[in-house]
């Protein structure tokens, strides 16, 4: 191991994670590959629920299983909320054992048993208390993952939703180190059972900075939708110092690959804001490339599964869970591979606060005898 720069503990960096055998996005080429394989290959050609075997233990023949039967506990109105909270009842419910106490195949089967009920969680969530539950001979009728979770959500599936969610969910289904992911990797390394793990990475993704962003593209195609040129809206946004969503990426120096392929899918399924988006990425990036001379800035692939997911006529609120969905084979794979690793995640943090001083210092010293109760003891 090299020299550490300012800041770093060497025997503490020795543990943070720094490569993966799982997938590589190659930021020059504009590649995402799987195990090797590009996404693009897999797209409506390998189901989800495969893919979340190659993903995880480099097998396309372990598929996830139908989830078990599990009502969820508790129903808030928000999703994510209602998934983590449901997440946490798991491991007790099922008798999970930490990660640490399990061998590898034991872990994959509650990876996988907990991955899929995570997509049953979402949809029970999705369709609300006040519409009855689908019977579970319904949904057993469904073929596949993404079938059976539309079908557990509005009892019935579209055959373009589902091949749209289908294509989302492969699509989305891991990318790498980001902060959901290495969240999930955090808490695996402490050896956590994988219902936790998984919680972990949901809640990761509560924030608007990250899995949020379609929606917000969502509400842009919606502003210019009725436009005849929708230059005034970007050239606004620019000039106000805030960002176009859905352009950029902080990996791909190229095209996002993944941008592409959901692009295709959505010409392919006649998405209703497909000519909408297409204008829009047209009259962005040459705005961008105004700007930025010298910088090619692009569509990545927020800005395409909002358009996909609108097709798939699932509402804003949901994006980041369904996100959560699909990110549940690359979070699964990463607790795995962290677990095999065997070490804690413990970055040393380099102190940049006050320099060593005395109590009597510190704001508000003098007035430490002024309330009488102050120093009483318990």
């Amino acid at each position: 191991m090299g020299m550490s720069g300012p800041g770093e503990h060497p025997s503490s960096l020795e543990h943070m994670p720094r490569s993966t055998a799982i997938a590589e996005a190659d930021p020059a080429g504009g590649v995402l590959r799987y195990r090797g394989i590009d996404v693009r290959d897999l797209v409506g050609v390998v189901p989800f629920d495969r893919v979340w075997g190659l993903l995880v233990v480099d097998d396309l023949g372990h598929r996830l299983p139908p989830a078990d039967i599990f009502p969820l506990p508790a129903r808030t109105g928000d999703m994510s909320s209602d998934v983590v909270s449901a997440l946490a009842s798991v491991s007790p419910v099922w008798g999970f054992g930490p990660l640490h106490d399990i061998d590898d195949a034991t872990a994959v089967d509650h990876l996988a048993r907990t991955s899929v009920l995570m997509l049953s969680f979402v949809a029970q969530s999705a369709r609300g208390p006040e519409l009855p539950v689908v019977p579970q001979r319904v949904v057993d009728g469904a073929g596949s993952v993404a079938e059976r979770f539309l079908v557990r959500w509005r009892g019935e599936a579209d055959p373009r939703h589902v091949e749209a969610l289908d294509a989302y969910f492969v699509t989305a289904a891991e990318h790498g180190f980001n902060a959901s992911t290495y969240t999930a990797r955090i808490v695996a390394s402490t050896g956590a059972d994988a219902a936790t793990c998984l919680a972990a990475g949901v809640s990761a993704i509560s924030g608007p900075l990250h899995g949020g962003a379609p929606a917000r593209v969502l509400r842009l195609l919606h502003a210019v939708e009725h436009l005849d040129d929708p230059t005034p809206t970007l050239v606004s946004l620019l000039d106000s110092g805030r960002r176009i969503m859905g352009f950029g990426h902080s990996v791909y120096r190229a095209r996002d690959p993944r941008a592409d392929t959901i692009r295709d899918v959505c010409r392919r399924l006649d998405a209703p804001l497909f000519e909408v988006a297409a204008t829009v990425d047209r009259t962005a990036s040459a705005l961008l490339a105004e700007r930025l001379p010298g910088k090619a800035v692009h569509t990545n692939l927020d800005f395409w599964a909002a358009v996909l997911l609108d097709l798939a006529e699932v509402p804003p609120n949901a994006f980041s869970s369904l996100f959560a969905c699909a990110r549940s084979a690359g979070w699964s794979a990463h607790i795995l591979e962290q677990k095999q690793r065997g070490t804690v995640i413990r970055p040393y943090a380099h102190y940049d606060g006050r320099p060593p001083r005395a109590v009597s210092e510190v704001t508000g010293w003098d007035d430490r005898f002024s309330d009488p109760d102050a120093g009483a003891q318990p």
